[in-house]
């Protein structure tokens, strides 16, 4: 059972909240430039000359950078502080949208997605890690979401603001004022960003890989982690292979839509994550024990979802598409619940390092089922029915890995209050049933 937390007691101060939103403002862009291709595919498709399982490679290359790096991420961020890592993040950030823009090969354009991932990488972990440090474990989960709503701003621009702007002043001019401006706001950040309430920051002695790797073990080997990286896994890769490369293919190619009308679709998985975010971190801070079935409520709805998309005869009316792709849109809301659980079953020296480690799980779902939809593409010409069936497959072998581990981590907290352990609180309400209310009443 993971140690009692050492976190902020009381109420968080106004700086905080201004170093938090500075901090947040970094995820924003992250977003952005993660998401650009979810509009700008088909213009990549022509300026590279490349097919459908080509562009894919764009995508899994970006996602897998990423997914690769979280938890190096959490270890280096637990080890230097989130300041320096989020100053970094935006200069790998900005060089990579500025090679983006100036890209016209297949092979430098792979190169500039695979840089814009590597600092992709450092961002979300590096916030989260500011949130855990500069608020009470109360506020994690409010905040957290509040940091996802900023982050789909990102997304929300990088929909038809970028469709415009790119019909407008093309790709050279849009992804160069965007990797400009994303590298010269890590001025503000060095400047603004505090590790800590008191401005302490991590002492960064000697990286030695044994103690590195005993790091990650160590969180890795904690059932809460390992329950949080599944959920994280199952809920927020569907959305993920939509809005970052295969929404508007088949909204357009799929299903007959004008690019205009696809990428306005596309903004519905902002708004419902936008709105879902705040209304999902408010239930599960003020009711922790809902945490679990608002996870198994999304896995079974995005189920029914997806079979309502796939077996439709002909084109997908709107009035079915928009509630189908808002309902799928709460997947990233209910993935931050992983990070939930990785905080309260972690001290806060571990925090970073297992949140990397959550923080892997939706982007690996990601990167396989993002090329998979693309070699299945390739395959039946096209059929993009027979090819989103990949996320069911995924979806499925998620919900299954998550619920083993639920499983595990219950039982793992029956055993320890059994042997009269001292449990955390807030560890213990994240259990669900009979049972686990019984033990948590008498303990």
């Amino acid at each position: 059972m993971p140690p009692q937390q050492a976190p902020v007691t009381g109420k968080a101060s106004r700086r905080s909240w201004l170093i938090w939103f500075t901090a947040a403002i970094v995820y924003l862009l992250s977003v952005f430039h993660r998401t650009s291709f979810g509009v700008a595919g088909l213009e990549a498709a022509d300026r590279f000359g490349v097919g459908a399982a080509a562009l894919s490679t764009f995508t899994v290359l970006q996602v897998g950078v990423y997914a690769a790096m979280q938890i190096p991420t959490g270890v280096l961020v637990d080890r230097f502080g989130p300041r320096k890592v989020l100053t970094a993040a935006l200069l790998f950030l900005g060089l990579g949208q500025i090679l983006v823009a100036v890209a016209d090969t297949y092979a430098l354009g792979l190169l500039a997605r695979g840089v814009l991932g590597f600092g992709d990488a450092l961002t979300f972990v590096s916030v989260l890690r500011l949130v855990a440090a500069h608020f009470p474990g109360r506020q994690y989960a409010v905040v957290t979401s509040f940091t996802t709503a900023i982050g789909f701003l990102g997304n929300l621009a990088a929909t038809v603001p970028l469709t415009l702007l790119l019909a407008g002043p093309g790709w050279t001019p849009t992804f160069l004022a965007a990797g400009l401006v994303t590298a010269i706001y890590a001025a503000v950040v060095a400047g603004r960003v505090r590790d800590t309430p008191s401005g302490a920051a991590p002492k960064a002695g000697p990286v030695r890989a044994g103690a590195l790797a005993r790091q990650v073990r160590t969180a890795w080997r904690v059932p809460g982690t390992r329950l949080g990286f599944w959920v994280h896994f199952a809920t927020m890769f569907a959305p993920n292979v939509l809005t970052l490369l295969w929404g508007v293919p088949f909204l357009v190619q799929g299903q007959g839509r004008p690019a205009a009308t696809a990428s306005a679709l596309l903004t519905v998985f902002v708004f419902g994550s936008m709105i879902g975010g705040p209304l999902v971190g408010s239930i599960i801070s003020a009711r922790p024990g809902t945490r679990m079935p608002l996870v198994l409520g999304y896995l079974a709805g995005a189920a029914a979802v997806w079979g309502v998309l796939l077996s439709w005869p002909g084109q997908i009316p709107v009035g079915v598409l928009v509630p189908a792709f808002a309902f799928l849109s709460l997947g990233g809301p209910a993935s931050m619940i992983g990070f939930a659980l990785a905080r309260d079953y972690n001290p806060l020296s571990r925090v970073g390092t297992a949140t990397g480690v959550v923080n892997v799980g939706g982007f690996v779902a990601t990167t396989l089922t993002a090329l998979a939809v693309g070699v299945l593409l390739q395959l039946t010409g096209g059929q993009f029915r027979l090819a989103l069936l990949a996320i069911v497959v995924v979806l499925a072998l998620g919900t299954f890995r998550m619920l083993v581990w639920w499983r595990r981590a219950r039982a793992e907290l029956f055993a320890a209050q059994e042997r009269g352990e001292r449990v955390p609180v807030q560890v213990r309400r994240h259990v669900w049933d009979a049972p686990a209310r019984k033990v948590a009443a008498a303990a």
